[in-house]
């Protein structure tokens, strides 16, 4: 049987599958061993035994857990408002005034969080009433917020890049690291994109607030000081080779208990809720991580991803067609899938065609995390999308259309890093090896 045909019935195998109603993970699994036990003389279930349990026991994988325990922690504490109060008063001067807030107030709560819909969700949880009530149109204030709360998936630790970096064998360490700058990079645009539009538009924009002298606004930062600490000992830890992704996860753990003790938001309700939010969020990740791990494997054994690589390879693509063709590949598988099924789904078939290609795979896994971040705003799929209509209940296309600009914003950054890769490869070759 050819490949086309082998790959057409496991596509179908796949969406039926999905479409039926079982969950990703054990949906990737059943798709595995449907390829095994049909095109294959492995034993599937042997297979699947040795292949999951050595998934799921992966040291490099802890500290998944414990950067999404991390963030639930913080969630339930009052950092977004904190933030607020110590971001706001540097922002009135600048055009677009308090909508910069969004912006800053995502980029920094990533630093501490990891996941995209998390940092939706805190900041929105203060920015949207906030804004809304100081008059800032509803468009600007919800176009920038689901623009700007994927920067919990660029900006470091990342949940995402821990899924990677797992699934393509890629140091995690690195990927924390070569993530900084771009996530600076896009948050720039952002406010870029805010400036320009809040010059092109100022009757728009509210007047702002009676000045603060100097010392009130440094006064007003103090309350930031909790958050830059939080954030100093987990990326510092592993920038200066203290300690690994997985230690620096369990230092930003009891970095977070502190805080939230400090705040007085720890109590043994908000512990056990934070703690189970945690466990069925990772559950759910480590299903899916699985079952893509025991497909990656029938893949191999089928050929699939050699024949596809040596497919590619035979098109004479150049390396910028290469990369163009996979955004576009992501942008819409992006629409169907969550960002965690779509790396761990073709990490195994996509990774040696990357390689072959001569691609920095450190570089390709920013690249890749840039394209999640594409499909986080796009519907019907769109996570931001979903959060964003549950907290202020606007309709799902009417969130996607204001959020257009933040998307061709995401298409530049990832020209820009194609272009200039240096700003994704600089900071991974300064550490130690």
């Amino acid at each position: 049987m050819s490949d086309i045909a082998i790959a057409g019935i496991l596509i179908a195998a796949l969406f039926l599958i999905l479409g039926s109603g079982v969950w990703i993970g054990l949906t990737l699994s059943g798709v595995a061993w449907i390829a095994m036990q049909i095109f294959s003389s492995r034993p599937a279930g042997d297979a699947m035994a040795v292949t999951i349990w050595g998934s799921a026991s992966s040291w490099t994988l802890t500290a998944l857990p414990l950067f999404v325990w991390m963030g639930e922690i913080l969630f339930r504490t009052r950092l977004s408002q904190d933030m607020f109060k110590g971001l706001a008063p540097w922002m009135q001067s600048l055009p677009g005034r308090l909508l910069h807030t969004n912006v800053a107030g995502c980029a920094v709560f990533a630093a501490v969080s990891g996941s995209s819909a998390a940092t939706c969700a805190t900041i929105g949880k203060m920015s949207l009433p906030e804004l809304k009530r100081r008059g800032y149109p509803d468009d600007m204030v919800i176009g920038t917020l689901a623009g700007a709360g994927t920067l919990g998936l660029l900006i470091p630790p990342s949940i995402i890049m821990i899924v990677y970096g797992v699934s393509a064998d890629v140091s995690i360490a690195r990927l924390f690291i070569a993530g900084v700058v771009p996530g600076i990079l896009l948050a720039l645009l952002f406010s870029g994109y805010i400036m320009f539009w809040a010059l092109r538009n100022p009757e728009r924009v509210p007047p702002a607030d009676a000045k603060l002298p100097f010392a009130e606004k440094l006064r007003a930062s103090m309350s930031l000081i909790p958050v830059a600490l939080l954030i100093l000992s987990v990326l510092g830890s592993i920038y200066a080779g203290i300690a690994t992704a997985t230690e620096a996860a369990a230092v930003g753990v009891v970095g977070a208990m502190v805080i939230s003790g400090a705040q007085g938001s720890l109590t043994w309700h908000s512990f056990k809720e934070a703690l189970l939010g945690a466990t069925r969020l990772y559950c759910m990740m480590a299903l899916i991580l699985a079952g893509a791990a025991f497909l990656t494997l029938a893949m191999g054994y089928i050929g699939l991803p050699r024949h596809l690589a040596e497919w590619i390879g035979s098109l004479g693509l150049s390396k910028f067609q290469l990369i163009l063709m996979l955004a576009v590949f992501y942008i819409v598988l992006g629409c169907f899938l969550d960002g965690i099924s779509m790396v761990v789904l073709t990490m195994g078939v996509i990774m040696p065609t990357v390689n072959a290609a001569g691609i920095d795979p450190v570089w390709f896994g920013i690249f890749i995390v840039l394209v999640v971040e594409m499909a986080q705003i796009t519907p019907p799929v769109g996570f931001n999308l979903f959060v964003l209509q549950g907290m202020t209940g606007k309709d799902l296309l009417y969130i996607a259309r204001v959020t257009l600009p933040m998307f061709f914003l995401m298409v530049a950054a990832v020209l820009i890093i194609y272009f200039v890769p240096q700003l994704v490869t600089w900071l991974p070759q300064q550490m130690a090896p």
